[in-house]
């Protein structure tokens, strides 16, 4: 017959399953930006974004109100590594007149309190900052402010629902003079996680079950859509206590439950806290009791005023009479003190109920807490995830079989997490110290990455200056008394034409600019079926050639073109080649070219200051199996500009941006004083990576550049280049990343082997890193591919580092580019020009903001310009091939 009674408070593992996938929808509904308002589970953003990383340190204040008693709490965090830290405290009765009165006297009572304990701890003298433990649901806009939304447990106090707790207690304290700067509204639940947090880093969920019961937890921010933006994580304070109190748990309630609600302060409301928090559990045990003894089940039918008075039974008699190993001796005791005439069987069926009532309590948080840790563990994409819940409350810490019967049921209904819970020592109060000294970590470590960075932060002004400069060293590059000295080098190409359609025949192509050579068979054909058609192999040049002799690296090129031929079938014919070799050579004609220096990386000897095409002929020559008719020598920015031109008649200027960074253009004759000549134009392969080599950029190089500078293969040279080019950008994060590791905001303070290894942070990674659809836990998959363990904290800075990286890198190309089109126009004479601009590079085709910000800066820095960028298509293979035919066609209307 008492089993009857308490079936209904019996709970399966299904209907615990159950539970768990509603809580989960819940917690669904609450992060939505439209479905919040009408959640009942309210999610509310903490703005909580850090955990301690242990290297917190200082002295904080905490006050703590939400329970039976006021604390406050002098905190002393060491960070020397050790977790180690120093609590003093001192408790405050909550006098009903002050829990159920109106609001100027509650908070004059908190900052009375608080100016007490700072006089006995003789702190009156300090300013120190303090963390405000308050733990009623409250609406956060940032970590200093909370708006009451409800009074909760047995609070009722006029006048402050609805309004800022915080400014209210400011403004006590300021009555009081109290010297103290409140820099954290904590709720008790999100304070317990990081007390725990400070002891255990994997500490990730807090749960208070008590005289309240509510859960916490770290929520990714891409999640949230009551906060601006989706980096990084912040912790949300679920407010489960609410959970069904729009019906969704009314199929699991009993009629004890409902005729609890009713009677209590706030019918309706915290339906879930009303089923499982120590408040209301020795009250749930009455009724159960009082009903079984009215029906004559209990007591021999005798209701005794102890049974109809409500709140006679607390939780602490339950805990009491749950004491198995002392038999029935506790539960005999407590309901004779009750006037009450207990049989042992009596005594048997009380425990019974007492058992019943609690383990439901546990099943049903471990239901709710499953829910979280599924979350957790699928916003992680794991398939096991070990994990820490800090947990406190009174319940937890003092009823005999509680604990236990939780971690049992989580463990069971979640068996992929493996779980610690850890027991707050120290409380809530500590927990507002520690969110206050994370925030203050925070905020030092913000200004300090500030500090870092802003030298990467051009003004308008100085990319301005940058473009001014540039177009000053374009100039001293054309003139013939400057061009010696001048560091762009303006070389002409002898590139005279651009493609008119007209073209056709066979071509092979060399291409020649990177750790990969590429030979190509092209196919043009005229007319109305105008296509060009293009075979090609790639063939990898080992290091030990890059960087051998000359002789061994044409030698190898040749190799590889006799490979091509033979495998095309086509070793015997004599056909016309353009060589596109994609570095700084000084022509003479078309077909020669003159090595000024190696750059990429190569480093080949007895090549500076020759021919390449006399090189290449040469080992032609030694093979002596074929020969080719070398017409052209091409860079391939021009050959670049002469794919998109045979598409776009209007595209006058090359631009690479890739490994490396250069830029041509159809120049005036007239202006290019070192070629004889004034008519029609031609091609200048500006070479505008050596810009800056004369120190003219120095006011804006940060030691950053000049590190990974010295540290290249040719210091001092293409200063430019390696500010805005692939090659070196990722270089340029890792020398930051380094520098923000010494100070101790990176990594834990730790400079890991890889991070020491020069050319480990390859600019791929920063394109991968940038991109907007990548989620911060693949940032970190990155990172540690990379062999760097990184938190959450490390992946947004990273993220950040390499975007301010490669935003410096695209706004200064434009900054250059935007001197080249307002050149164009000026020749041109026109008060505007529309010009096309071929595009070559994995920068700005793979980055995933590279080429917006460069056409951005473009536009600010030459307005008077309608500048389109077109995608090149293989700029170095079929641009080599297109100026070849060109080359051809000149020759021929030359000849004719």
């Amino acid at each position: 017959q008492v089993d009857r009674y308490l079936y209904p408070l019996r709970l399966s593992d299904d209907v615990l399953l159950d539970v768990m996938a509603r809580f989960q929808a819940e917690m669904v509904k609450g992060l939505g930006r439209d479905t919040n308002p009408t959640a009942t589970v309210k999610m509310l953003p903490s703005f909580v974004r850090s955990l301690p990383d242990g290297s917190e340190k200082g002295e904080f204040l905490a006050v703590d109100l939400g329970g039976s008693q006021f604390r406050a709490h002098r905190v002393k965090v060491f960070g020397d590594g050790k977790q180690s830290s120093q609590l003093e405290s001192k408790f405050y009765p909550t006098p009903k007149e002050v829990t159920q009165g109106n609001g100027t006297e509650l908070f004059d009572y908190v900052a009375d309190c608080l100016s007490d304990f700072m006089e006995t701890k003789n702190l009156k003298h300090k300013k120190l900052p303090l963390g405000f433990t308050f733990s009623f649901p409250c609406k956060q806009t940032k970590l200093e402010e909370g708006v009451l939304l409800a009074w909760t447990k047995h609070f009722k106090v006029r006048g402050v629902q609805d309004t800022d707790v915080v400014t209210s207690l400011c403004k006590a304290l300021q009555k009081h003079k109290a010297k103290v700067d409140v820099l954290a509204l904590v709720n008790d639940t999100v304070g317990t996680m990081m007390t725990c947090g400070y002891d255990d880093q994997r500490c990730e969920v807090g749960l208070i079950i008590g005289t309240g019961t509510n859960a916490c937890y770290m929520e990714e921010m891409r999640h949230i859509d009551l906060v601006e933006g989706d980096e990084g994580r912040m912790c949300i304070n679920t407010e489960w206590g609410a959970f069904g109190d729009d019906g969704a748990l009314d199929d699991l309630r009993t009629e004890f439950d409902r005729e609890l609600d009713l009677g209590s302060l706030n019918p309706g409301k915290q339906l879930f806290e009303k089923m499982i928090s120590s408040l209301y559990l020795g009250e749930l045990v009455r009724l159960i009791l009082l009903k079984m003894t009215k029906e004559g089940l209990l007591f021999n039918g005798k209701v005794s005023t102890a049974l109809l008075t409500k709140g006679k039974i607390e939780m602490k008699h339950v805990s009491a009479m749950e004491k198995y190993k002392e038999g029935l001796s506790n539960t005999k005791e407590i309901l004779t003190k009750l006037s009450l005439c207990p049989s042992e069987e009596d005594c048997v069926a009380v425990q019974h109920v007492c058992t019943i009532v609690s383990f439901r309590s546990a099943n049903l948080c471990a239901a709710a807490l499953g829910a979280i840790l599924t979350r957790l563990r699928e916003n992680k994409k794991l398939l096991r995830m070990r994990t820490t819940v800090g947990i406190d409350g009174g319940l937890y810490k003092t009823h005999p079989q509680y604990a236990k019967r939780l971690h049992k049921v989580v463990r069971r209904l979640v068996p992929t997490c493996d779980v610690r819970f850890l027991l707050s020592v120290s409380g809530s109060g500590k927990g507002a110290a520690m969110v206050t000294a994370v925030a203050a970590r925070l905020a030092a470590q913000r200004s300090h990455i500030q500090a870092t960075l802003a030298p990467f932060l051009l003004s308008l002004g100085t990319l301005t200056e940058v473009r001014n400069k540039m177009r000053t060293e374009l100039e001293y590059g054309l003139k013939r008394e400057t061009q010696a000295k001048a560091t762009v080098k303006m070389l002409p190409t002898y590139v005279c034409g651009t493609p008119d359609g007209t073209e056709k025949g066979k071509f092979l192509a060399l291409d020649l600019g990177g750790t990969n050579f590429r030979v190509l068979l092209v196919k043009i054909k005229s007319g109305r079926r105008r296509s060009v058609q293009m075979y090609n192999k790639i063939f990898a040049i080992p290091l030990e050639i890059m960087q051998g002799t000359g002789e061994e690296l044409f030698d190898h090129i040749v190799q590889c073109i006799a490979d091509f031929l033979e495998y095309m079938g086509i070793k015997g014919a004599r056909l016309p080649l353009g060589f596109t070799f994609s570095f700084p050579c000084r022509q003479a004609s078309i077909d020669k070219g003159t090595l000024v220096g190696w750059t990429k990386g190569f480093k080949a000897t007895d090549c500076e200051g020759e021919d390449v095409v006399d090189m290449l002929r040469e080992a032609i020559r030694r093979r002596n199996e074929f020969d080719l008719d070398i017409v052209a020598v091409v860079n391939d920015t021009v050959g670049t500009m002469m794919t998109c031109g045979y598409e776009d008649p209007n595209c006058e200027i090359g631009l690479i941006a890739g490994t490396g960074s250069n830029v041509c253009y159809m120049e005036d004759m007239k202006n290019i004083e070192i070629v004889e000549g004034n008519e029609g134009k031609m091609c200048v392969n500006t070479e505008w990576g050596a810009f800056g080599d004369n120190g003219c950029i120095d006011n804006i190089r940060t030691k950053y550049d000049k590190e990974v500078d010295e540290g290249s293969l040719n210091p001092g040279k293409q200063r430019y280049e390696k500010m805005t080019s692939g090659m070196y950008l990722g270089e340029i994060v890792r020398q930051i990343l380094i520098d923000l590791t010494k100070q101790g905001l990176l990594f834990r303070g730790r400079i890991s082997e890889s991070l020491r290894k020069r050319g480990i942070f390859e600019t791929k990674f920063l394109s991968q890193i940038e991109s907007d659809r990548l989620a911060l836990l693949q940032v970190r998959r990155i990172l540690q591919q990379l062999g760097l363990d990184s938190t959450c904290e490390d992946s947004i800075i990273v993220k950040e580092v390499c975007g301010v990286v490669s935003r410096r890198a695209a706004r200064l190309c434009g900054a250059g580019l935007a001197a080249i089109v307002e050149k164009k126009r000026e020749n041109q004479g026109v008060e505007h020009l529309q010009i096309t601009v071929g595009v070559d590079g994995t920068l700005y085709k793979l980055h995933p903001h590279f080429s917006r910000v460069l056409r951005e800066t473009v536009k600010e820095l030459a307005p008077q310009c309608d500048v389109t960028f077109m995608l090149s298509e293989d700029g170095s293979g079929k641009g080599a091939a297109l100026i070849t035919a060109v080359a051809k066609r000149l020759h021929n209307v030359g000849q004719k």
